[in-house]
């Protein structure tokens, strides 16, 4: 999977997901610390990357977007160990994929996992 992690998520975990075999690079790697959230959602659509963040921005900026890429995974778990974010994050990877690849915004709590397809439909 390539992945593009945002600065709430440890560079350790990053360097985790590629011995683990994933394209993942942070944005410390790319010297984009500082860098607006507009600007990395447009290198993940342009890398075909799914962006793993800690920022509930990401979220309301692509689902108002209207755009079907690409891809956020977030975290709103109360202890952020790049051990445990690795660990939820690879089983999220494994479980889903497919709505990875197809564009999805996936929030990762204590107790569940939540998947909405891009791009996101209004509420009525």
């Amino acid at each position: 999977m390539r992945l593009l992690c945002d600065m709430g998520i440890a560079v350790a975990t990053a360097t985790a997901l590629r011995d683990l075999g994933h394209d993942a690079v942070h944005l410390v790697d790319l010297g984009l610390s500082r860098a607006a959230d507009r600007e990395i959602l447009d290198l993940a659509r342009a890398e075909k990357r799914v962006v793993v963040a800690h920022d509930l921005d990401f979220t309301d900026l692509v689902a108002v977007s209207g755009a079907s890429t690409p891809s956020v995974v977030i975290f709103r778990l109360r202890v952020m160990r790049p051990e445990r974010v690795l660990a939820r994050l690879v089983a999220v990877i494994e479980a889903l994929t497919t709505d990875l690849d197809a564009g999805a915004i996936v929030t990762i709590t204590e107790a569940l996992t939540r998947v909405r397809r891009l791009p996101v439909s209004p509420d009525p």
